[in-house]
């Protein structure tokens, strides 16, 4: 028999949190639904949680503090659910260990799209923990994120451009996460003109065609149809 997937609610308005325990529920989850961290702290320590639905304004500990806490301690997913809509509070929050974020007000169905996604991604095991350190390696390639500079197998500099070096740093500090083309422009701060799902595409295939001019034994960047992009290659900090 399948089990059925528990779902956490961390949010203090009542009305928000009843409308979101509402939604999911009749999509078939099981819901907690909690107020603050400490009733959150609560119900982790008694049950099974499988994904967080994160207010980021909440009384006492606020959201990203509480992120940055579950992210430490386990791989739980998360999506945060906030009125901070700026572009700013987003790359903070899936920077700190979110899977997504959703703005309000949003649509149910959105959340509940996401929320399946993610799961899909479970089943395939592609949700983990992000990668960090000063240096990065796959495959013989090293990543030094100070100075800026990929290495290929033989030492030698692989020059990249700022957008493209920021681009395969946040891929590979996400070994077997598929990223949307969405958290790829807020992950790799690419605003503007250039944040666009089309300019991502293009600075995907421009990265690849660089890695295989350097050396790349096979494509290190997947393609997920409906999906985004996915690096396959595993990676170790240093």
């Amino acid at each position: 028999m399948t089990r059925t997937e528990h779902i956490l609610v961390v949010e203090d308005d009542p009305e928000i949190g009843s409308l979101i325990d509402k939604h999911l529920s009749t999509n078939g989850w099981k819901v907690s639904r909690v107020r603050d961290a400490a009733e959150m702290d609560r119900i982790l320590s008694n049950a099974r949680i499988d994904l967080v639905v994160l207010d980021l304004m909440l009384p006492g500990e606020d959201g990203l503090s509480i992120c940055r806490r579950l992210r430490a301690s386990g791989t739980v997913p998360i999506i945060i659910v906030s009125a901070k809509s700026d572009d700013f509070d987003r790359v903070v929050g899936l920077e700190v260990g979110a899977d997504d974020y959703l703005a309000k007000p949003f649509n149910p169905r959105e959340l509940i799209a996401r929320i399946r996604a993610i799961f899909r991604r479970v089943e395939m095991g592609s949700v983990v923990p992000v990668v960090s350190g000063k240096r990065l390696s796959f495959e013989n390639w090293k990543m030094d994120c100070t100075l800026r500079q990929l290495l290929n197998p033989k030492g030698a500099e692989v020059p990249l451009t700022p957008a493209e070096f920021d681009l395969l740093h946040v891929l590979c500090e996400r070994p077997g996460r598929v990223l949307s083309r969405e958290q790829l422009c807020d992950l790799a701060q690419v605003s503007g003109q250039s944040g666009t799902g089309r300019n991502i595409d293009i600075l995907v295939s421009r990265v690849r065609g660089k890695l295989e001019a350097g050396g790349a034994s096979y494509q290190f960047i997947r393609t997920v149809r409906s999906g985004g992009y996915e690096f396959v290659a595993q990676v170790m900090a240093h």
